[in-house]
This record gives C-alpha cells, sequence and structure tokens, in this order.
C-alpha cells in the first residue's frame, strides 16, 4: 500500500495549475445517462473516483472515450472525455459499485427520468438521515416517484407518462440531493420549482452543462431554481470549471509552509469566503489574469475563528487544511463543523504531529504551538489526509502519511504539484 513521505521545512515557491473539480465532474459524468447523445467534458481530472464512476457508468451502458490517457493543455494535465449512451443497458446499479463512492447513488435521478425505473443500492455505510439519503428520495418522490427501500436497495418507478414536474423545498441545504433532482426535472412533464437549493458553484456548472444540452433551467446558483421539463436532451461540449478546493488547499499549504506561489486556471470569485478567511490568518492573495498568487507576510499565521456554511459559507472540505494551518498560529482559534458530524479525525492525527486541539460537541479548540514535529499519521479521508500533508510541510523532520488511496480521489498530482515549488514530498509503495 502506498505511503506519501514529507520532509518538512521548506517554502513554496513556484507556480500550481488546478485541475479540474472532482465535485463538479462526477455530476457532469451522471448527466451523460440523460441524453443519447454525445456529451463532452473538458478538463477532467485524472482522479480515482473519476475512474471508479467510469466503471460505473459503463455499467449502465454509457460508451467512454478519452483523448489521451493524460493529454498535455495550456492548463495542464487535463482530459477530454466523450460519453454516449445511445441505450441504458442496465438500471441496476449494484452495491459492489455504488459501496465504493457516494455519488454514484446519484445515478438515480437520470435513470429514473429516462427510463421510469431502476433500482439503486443505498451508499455503503449510509445510515438514512445522517448523511441524508432521505433528501434525495423525498425530492424524487414530489416529482411522483415511488419509492420502496428493499434489501439494502432502493426501486424508484415514475409515473406512467414520466415524471412530473412540482414544487418542493428541501429542508435541508444538500448539495446531493439538488443535482439529483435538478437532472431529473430536466425530462419531467411540465415545470419544477427547487426551493432551499444548495448554491455551490458545482450546481451552476452542472446546470450550465444541462442547459447547453437543451434543458430550461433559470436560478442555478440561488436558493430557488426553476426548471421547465423537456421530452429529450441533446449532446453538448462543456468544460469542467475549476476545482476551488484544491485551490484553497494549496492556497492554505503555502500559509503554513511560507513561500509565493501563483495558483493557474482558477477562480478566485468561486472561495470568496475561504480567501477572506485566508486574508485574516495572515496571507496576501492578489488575483492574476489566469487565477491568483498567495504569499504569506512575516507576521506569523494569525488565529481565526471559522464556522462551516453552505455556500457562500466557508466550505466543509477546507475545514481540516485550516485546522492544520491554525495549529501553528500565533494564538487560539475554534472551528466549527455544521455540516457533517464525525468531520474530525483528522485531530487526533494532527496531535501526533505535536498539535493541540480539544474537542467540545462539533466545535474544536485549536491552540497554536511553535512547531511541530514529523510523525507517522494515517489518513481517515480525503480532506483529513491532505490536512495531514499541509501540517507535513511545516513539521520538522519526517512525515509519512498511510492510506494515501485517500489522497488519489480527490488531489491529481499532489507529489509533482508540490516538488514542483520547491517541497520534499514522495511516494513510497511497500
Amino acid at each position: 500500500m502506498d505511503r506519501i513521505r514529507i520532509v518538512g521545512g521548506n517554502e513554496l515557491n513556484g507556480v500550481i495549475p488546478i485541475s479540474g473539480a472532482k465535485n463538479a465532474a462526477l455530476p457532469l459524468m451522471i448527466a451523460s445517462l440523460l441524453t443519447s447523445d454525445t456529451l463532452t467534458l473538458e478538463n477532467v481530472p485524472h482522479l480515482a473516483d473519476v475512474e471508479q464512476l467510469i466503471r460505473i457508468l459503463g455499467n449502465h451502458g454509457v460508451d467512454i472515450s478519452v483523448n489521451g490517457r493524460r493529454e498535455r493543455q495550456e492548463e495542464g494535465y487535463a482530459r477530454t472525455i466523450h460519453f454516449t449512451c445511445r441505450t441504458i443497458v442496465d438500471t441496476l446499479a449494484p452495491y459492489e459499485l455504488v459501496s465504493k463512492m457516494r455519488a454514484s447513488f446519484w445515478v438515480i435521478g437520470p435513470l429514473l427520468a429516462r427510463e421510469g425505473y431502476c433500482r439503486v443500492s443505498l451508499p455503503g455505510g449510509c445510515a438514512i438521515g445522517t448523511r441524508p439519503v432521505d433528501l434525495f428520495l423525498e425530492g424524487l418522490t414530489a416529482l411522483g416517484a415511488e419509492m420502496e427501500i428493499d434489501g439494502g436497495y432502493v426501486n424508484a418507478r415514475a409515473p406512467k407518462g414520466g415524471l412530473i414536474g412540482a414544487h418542493y423545498r428541501f429542508p435541508k441545504v444538500s448539495v446531493g440531493a439538488t443535482h439529483v433532482m435538478l437532472m431529473a426535472a430536466t425530462l419531467a412533464r411540465g415545470t419544477t420549482v427547487i426551493d432551499n437549493a444548495a448554491r455551490e458553484p458545482e450546481i451552476v456548472d452542472l446546470a450550465r452543462c444541462l442547459t447547453a444540452m437543451g434543458a430550461k433551467i433559470t436560478g442555478a446558483g440561488t436558493s430557488t431554481i426553476t426548471i421547465e421539463g423537456v421530452s429529450s436532451l441533446s449532446g453538448a461540449r462543456h468544460r469542467v470549471l475549476p476545482d476551488r478546493i484544491e485551490t484553497g488547499t494549496y492556497a492554505m499549504a503555502v500559509a503554513m509552509a511560507g513561500g509565493d506561489v501563483v495558483l493557474e486556471n482558477t477562480d478566485v470569485s468561486l472561495l470568496d469566503n475561504a480567501l477572506l478567511t485566508l486574508r485574516r490568518a495572515g496571507a496576501e492573495i492578489t488575483a492574476t489574469e489566469t487565477g491568483m498568487r498567495i504569499v504569506r507576510n512575516g507576521n506569523g499565521i494569525q488565529p481565526v475563528d471559522v464556522t462551516t456554511e453552505p455556500f457562500p459559507g466557508f466550505p466543509t472540505d477546507l475545514q481540516a487544511q485550516f485546522m492544520a494551518l491554525m495549529t501553528r498560529s500565533t494564538g487560539v482559534s475554534h472551528v466549527t463543523e455544521t455540516i457533517f458530524e464525525n468531520r474530525f479525525m483528522h485531530v487526533q492525527e494532527l496531535a501526533r504531529l505535536g498539535a493541540k486541539i480539544s474537542l467540545s460537541g462539533q466545535t474544536a479548540k485549536i491552540e497554536g504551538v511553535p512547531r511541530l514535529k514529523g510523525a507517522p499519521v494515517m489518513a481517515t479521508d480525503l480532506r483529513a489526509s491532505v490536512s495531514l500533508v499541509i501540517a507535513g510541510l511545516a513539521a520538522e523532520g519526517e512525515t509519512m502519511v498511510s492510506r494515501v488511496y485517500h489522497l488519489d480521489r480527490g488531489f491529481e498530482r499532489l507529489e509533482a504539484k508540490l516538488t514542483g515549488c520547491g517541497a520534499v514530498v514522495e511516494r513510497v509503495s511497500d
């Protein structure tokens, strides 16, 4: 099993190209199930989650072709992938596939809209109401679908003639459920209005792609989205937006290690709140023509309190990285997690490096320390794993991060991007 070895102490200086957003690419790929024409996606990152979804879509009958395994383009290593689903050959999404990646459950929306029936496994390890699958089911039920949970699977059936437009308000903001209902509603009869919809840039990106395919959507990016159903969708060509979480992660890495880095092929407007927080922590951030430049000032890292919130608030997917940064602040900071429970699993691993963190409910109190010291640590999830890398960049000596398959799910060429800026980071195979 691979591990990541980091020798801390080097500043980061240079240029880091930002990849296409994983959280945008996955729903865009799933949208290919909605049409028999070809959907072409540009700037698709090369990630484990993307490769897994390619296998899942192939199981449903999507023909997939890639223009070069790693095609060198102006934006860095990006790929253009063509998805063609002339016929859906299987409406079953089996447990052995869905259990490996939660987002694969989202195929329920397009399969139901196009075929009128599907049987989709509940995501692995999911308890209804925890990371609420119930919001997905309630939204589709509002469109007229009948839902039955049987043996760990959701049997979903649309009414005769297809899904029916409806006015539905999510009781809680859910990015995944908004993606699913948005896709399903494009082929529903009549008009659908989604209230309390997620406002994330990835929702807007999906809506733009669906609109290019012939959908009629207004309001994406606001809390109310209106969809006028159409009888069919066509193919389209769409470019995946830059990864704002990767952007914020590398910005925090520079703030942690020090240095001067330009993040290319990104958009500062995608993470205003996080960048404002970083500025308060002592980073100097300026927009460039192709992205942003980040420099840590000479006054050290200042303590800042943050609370995770749905967009446009501070992203939960940057919480672990920011906590790592705060371990070296000059005072006491607090991080409150409101989106996901049990998202503090990185705390005990950061403590192995010398961090001083205490938990009270969903709030972590971080007392900045003058130094961290390298140690063996274990990644527990995608964002937690990269927080350990950030901490390792500033720790004295060697940090060895195990279970790095989590990193491969969401960070393309992480070692290459960091070593290109002067970090000592390498992958070690046992």
